[in-house]
């Protein structure tokens, strides 16, 4: 679920490494950005700002082990109508800096909220991928006051993590040894499509797989039929259909039968990190879902009112 002891890098010349790798993967956004550091009970959590002024804000939860870059794909077609903030996960290697240990759901609750919170953010559309899914899925359930929908990609937080995704992700550190005119075919068979992702976005995280400390985390819990039923967010729940993270027919009953109203679908022929893989059909998706959403909303307001 969260790391057990405080993240940190094996020595301030790793850490000078990776944040000049860091910032070479930050240009890959295609738009201006301005950064923000927000203190919090649990440390400092450094997020990246971008896109329009106006308009309900779309804030993005990583995955495991990344950091705001991988968004890239997402963020012009995000902040053409929304202003797009991007967080660096405070247990993960990147600008965040953790003083202490987020031990549980609540824990993780009051941090991202205290982030919204600082940011003087009061509806947010939020969307995470993989444990960045289970972190939004945890909002919704433990801190959904500042919440106005969620985004599920691929998330934990479903299913009990099962050996295969351990086995895939060592399968994949492995590939990456090998020269790049091979890792196309590793890319398929493992369907991770990180093996052909720029050398630029993976370079900051090969580097803290070797120098960031505790370098891995427990499996991210599933929560229980109770936590979900208490969801009362309009939900978006995008499953890869190679999926090494879920077992995507079985996760997607489970979130159309226990998370009410949410629109669940399987992308298939697509890996686990399906921003990166599959950015149209995913920006599409969470767009139109947005939309639809905010015009549901703005027709019960007029409703209301008369």
């Amino acid at each position: 679920m969260t790391r057990t002891a405080v993240g940190r890098f094996v020595s301030e010349e790793a850490r000078t490494r990776f944040l000049q790798a860091y910032e070479e993967a930050m240009g890959m956004w295609p738009m201006p950005r301005e950064e923000y550091d927000v203190e919090t009970r649990f440390g400092v959590v450094h997020v990246h700002r971008t896109g329009a002024e106006r308009g309900e804000p779309i804030v993005l939860l990583h995955g495991h082990g990344a950091n705001s870059s991988n968004w890239f794909p997402q963020v012009e077609a995000f902040g053409e109508r929304h202003p797009v903030y991007a967080i660096d996960t405070i247990d993960d290697p990147g600008r965040s800096v953790q003083h202490t240990v987020a031990k549980d759901s609540q824990d993780n609750a009051a941090w991202v909220n205290e982030v919204l919170a600082g940011l003087g953010l009061e509806r947010v559309h939020l969307v995470g991928v993989s444990y960045g899914g289970w972190l939004t899925l945890n909002q919704a359930v433990y801190g959904a006051e500042r919440l106005a929908s969620v985004t599920l990609l691929d998330p934990g937080g479903l299913q009990k993590v099962p050996p295969r995704f351990l086995a895939a992700t060592l399968g994949g550190l492995v590939a990456m040894l090998f020269p790049r005119r091979f890792r196309p075919w590793f890319a398929r068979v493992l369907a991770n499509h990180a093996l052909i992702a720029p050398a630029r976005l993976m370079a900051p995280i090969m580097l803290s797989t070797r120098t960031f400390r505790p370098s891995s985390r427990p499996g991210a819990r599933p929560f229980t039929d109770e936590e979900l039923r208490s969801i009362r967010l309009p939900a978006l729940v995008l499953i890869s259909g190679r999926s090494i993270l879920v077992t995507p027919r079985k996760a997607l009953r489970h979130a159309s039968t226990f998370i009410s109203g949410a629109r669940a679908e399987i992308l298939p022929g697509i890996g686990h990190g399906l921003p990166l893989e599959a950015p149209e059909a995913v920006n599409a998706r969470v767009l139109r879902f947005i939309d639809d959403e905010a015009g549901a909303d703005s027709a019960g307001n007029d409703a209301a009112g008369r």
